[in-house]
């Protein structure tokens, strides 16, 4: 189940999320940075991902993030990819119980996926089994990408070509 402190925030999009008060911010991390301190430490997996969601970070092109998914289940998910893609589902209809179907859809601004998928990720690594950390971790990262595909505006990680400049 999804875990709920019964308290949201809502977007202008009028999608609502758990509140963010309290859990950190994940995506103020230098990811580039922990990336490299995992890697020396010997947790290439954990640096890999987190260096790929790092450079979407830098670049707002989310087709990186399907490596960061790739690499994920390919370690964690021994069985058939498949496999986690049946398990995402479980975790839209346990977040359609919790806000409405489709209510992601709605809009949320990519730094909140990211902020929440790292979170999500760092736990499942480190072995917290207080919710399906593996889960949210994917679903967060699907959903960016869609947003990215399918309401860029929303993409706070887009550079423009003015700010290329």
């Amino acid at each position: 189940m999804i875990v709920d402190s019964g308290e949201r925030r809502e977007f202008s999009t009028g999608a609502v999320r758990d509140i963010q008060e309290g859990k950190g911010r994940c995506d103020l991390l230098p990811l580039d940075v922990v990336a490299s301190i995992y890697e020396i430490n010997g947790n290439d997996e954990i640096a890999d991902v987190l260096d790929l969601i790092h450079e979407y970070c830098k670049n707002g092109d989310s087709k990186i993030l399907c490596s960061a998914i790739r690499i994920f289940i390919d370690e964690n998910i021994k069985k058939h990819p498949s496999t986690a893609f049946l398990e995402l589902s479980r975790h839209f209809e346990e977040g359609a119980l919790k806000y409405g179907e489709y209510n992601w859809q709605k809009g949320i601004p990519t730094h909140c996926y990211i902020d929440s998928a790292v979170r999500h990720y760092l736990k499942y690594k480190r072995g917290d089994d207080d919710e399906r950390h593996d889960r949210a971790f994917l679903w967060n990262l699907v959903c960016c990408i869609w947003t990215c595909e399918h309401m860029p505006e929303l993409n706070d990680y887009k550079k423009t070509s003015e700010q290329l400049e």
